[in-house]
Order: C-alpha cells, then sequence, then structure tokens
C-alpha cells in the first residue's frame, strides 16, 4: 500500500480537505504539520507534498500516486525536493551565513528554491523536518519565504513540539494537527532499556543482578550511534541507488550529503529518546508510588501487560531523584557508562 493511500485511510477528513482546496485553487502554499508520533508527521509530509504536486491531480481529481512525480516523492528522488533537519550535538538546526551559507542551514535551503527547474511543471517541495529545533533567528529568516514563496513552491514543516516556534512562524502556515495513540518509544532497544529498568527497580537485589541491569542500559546506550548509521544508510541506500540510475550527480552529491548530516541527527534524536524513556519509566514508578490505579497511567505499557510490584514512595521519590540526575548528567560531557553504573547502584542500594 503507498505511502498516500495508507494516510488516506487513516485521516479520510484531513486528506479529503486537502484534496478540495487543491482543486478549488485554494491549497496553502506553507504547512506546519505536527503529530507525537515521527513516523506520521514525517509521511504525511510526503502526502501533502504530493497533493500539492502531482502533475495529473486536475485531470484525474484525486493524487495519482503511481505517477512519476509522486512515486518519486514517495522514494525520495523527485529532483525538486529540498529537505532540512536538525545536526550536530546540539541537534539544532542553524541560520547561516547571509553570503555564502553552509549545506543543511535555513538560508541555504531557501536558496536552494532560486534555482531553475530542470522538469518543467514539476513543483518545488520544501520539507523541514523537527522545525522546532529552529531557534529565534533561524525561524525569523525563514519568514519571508513562508509568506511570500517563490513561484510554484510548497513549503512543510514538520514538529513533534509545535508550540516551540513562534507565533510568527506559526501564524504563516495551515496547521495540520495529526492525533495518534499517545507517546511511543521505538527507537533500538527500547524494550530491552524497559525490562532492564524493571530490573533495576523491582528485582535487582545484590551486586550481581545490578550490574547485569546496568550491564543491558550500558549496551543500550552504546549501540545507539551504530544503529543510527544502519538506520539512515537502510534509508538511503535506495535513494542513491535511483539517482545513480537516472545518472542525476547533482542528486546523488545532495543524497550524500544529506545522509551525512543526517547519522549524527538521528543519533542525537534516539539518545533524547532513550533519556526520555528512562525518565518517563521513572515517573511511572512514582505515580504508582501516589496511589495512581496501573490503568490510570499514561505510559503503563512501560511495564508491560501487567503492574509492577508496589514500591514505597521513598524509594519511588529516590528511583525519580537518580533518573532526574542520569538524564542532566548525560546532557554533558561525561562517561556515560559510569554515570549509568551509578544510576542502576543508587537505585538498588
Amino acid at each position: 500500500m503507498s505511502v498516500y493511500s495508507r494516510y488516506s485511510s487513516l485521516y479520510p477528513d484531513v486528506v479529503a480537505n486537502l484534496e478540495n482546496a487543491r482543486r478549488s485553487g485554494r491549497l496553502a502554499h506553507a504547512f506546519l504539520i505536527s503529530s507525537t508520533s515521527e513516523t506520521i508527521r514525517n509521511e504525511f509530509a510526503t502526502v501533502v507534498s504530493q497533493i500539492a504536486g502531482c502533475p495529473e491531480f486536475l485531470t484525474a481529481g484525486r493524487v495519482v500516486d503511481d505517477c512519476d512525480c509522486c512515486s518519486k516523492l514517495e522514494r525520495g528522488v523527485y529532483s525538486e525536493l529540498h529537505t532540512l533537519s536538525p545536526v550536530g550535538k546540539m541537534y539544532q538546526i542553524q541560520v547561516g551565513n547571509r553570503d555564502n551559507p553552509a549545506p543543511n542551514t535555513i538560508r541555504d535551503f531557501i536558496n536552494s528554491f532560486q534555482l531553475t527547474s530542470w522538469q518543467s511543471g514539476w513543483r518545488k517541495i520544501g520539507i523541514i523536518y523537527d522545525c522546532d529545533r529552529m531557534g529565534k533567528e533561524a525561524q525569523n529568516a525563514l519568514l519571508k519565504t513562508l509568506e511570500e514563496p517563490p513561484a510554484d513552491t510548497t513549503l512543510i514543516l514538520v514538529t513533534g513540539n509545535p508550540s516551540s516556534l513562534l507565533p510568527t512562524t506559526r501564524s504563516r502556515c495551515q496547521q495540520i494537527v495529526l492525533p495518534s495513540d499517545g507517546l511511543q518509544y521505538d527507537f533500538p532497544g527500547a524494550e530491552q532499556l524497559f525490562s532492564a529498568l524493571y530490573d533495576t527497580c523491582f528485582t535487582a537485589n545484590d551486586l550481581l543482578t545490578a550490574e547485569k541491569a546496568a550491564s543491558e542500559i550500558i549496551s543500550i546506550a552504546s549501540s545507539l550511534l551504530e544503529r543510527a548509521k544502519q538506520t539512515e544508510n537502510e534509508k538511503f541506500e535506495t535513494m542513491i541507488k535511483t539517482a545513480k540510475q537516472m545518472e542525476d550527480n547533482s542528486m546523488v552529491k545532495r543524497l550524500e550529503e544529506r545522509l551525512n548530516n543526517m547519522i549524527f541527527g538521528a543519533y542525537m534524536r534516539e539518545r533524547r529518546s532513550f533519556l526520555s524513556a528512562i525518565s518517563c519509566f521513572c515517573f511511572q514508578v512514582f505515580m504508582l508510588s501516589q496511589g495512581i490505579a496501573f490503568d490510570e497511567l499514561p505510559n503503563k505499557e512501560v511495564f508491560g501487560e501487567t503492574a509492577p510490584p508496589a514500591v514505597s514512595e521513598e524509594k519511588a521519590a529516590k528511583i525519580l531523584a537518580e533518573a532526574e540526575t542520569l538524564v542532566s548528567t548525560l546532557n554533558y560531557n561525561v562517561n556515560e557508562e559510569l554515570a549509568i553504573r551509578a544510576f542502576v547502584l543508587n537505585i538498588v542500594f
């Protein structure tokens, strides 16, 4: 099933409204898509780009998702698709130098829409993923383009935290809110992490069992970078191969540069999710100690299908405090292994 077909079923009213706007010539030129699910918001950006850009739309009355344009948009090899994502240790989208902006900056992104299209009639599409990672200066640099984009251009901002954006940024976009089934932790090793945290908080009672739990958490943390490399390489493998077959050297170069930028960004995203998962688990333990019923927990799935053993308010408060200390400590350049081992030992003993 294509991305378009899947989301037409998941969000039929949203898709129908967007298509009606395209038919009547009232489709917005800038969108802000928000959802707690990264997969949903990122994939729906593709759907919006297909609705805006499908060259056969007006003839067929709908998106022709197997047309050349829409097929390339779904595969990420559409020549007029320009994307931007946070990069670096701070996982930020930088504004870039005004005269000669570096790649993967707001100003370089804006400049890409000034280039002449090589395919007549194909709409330029710009997508900014995790746009809440733009600072005030970067957002202000984007405002004019959001308000008055180049001809035949659609801009799509994607975020899980729209409230972090400036009101002036939000006001220039048509907002699309996509509900999902609550908070999700789908980074590599999430299930094993919750199991190790369960052991740490509820079953470990000596040095051997504590060390076993600590080693599992350390192993998961250590694997995030390699798994990010593997995941991003898999995402880009087909796109780069297709671009090479098309003999589009500029597309190959652009994809390879984007891959290099995306790897560290993906690692930082998964690391933030890893730390968030630890905080979430420990906070659920604390809420249970305060008398909140298991079925009323906002993220009871971190414990599996059954309620965990009861812990005292004193121990639950200690667990939560240790989690807060660990997350705060790991935001700095410290020995990750020692910090995690201290976290586990302090809880168990």
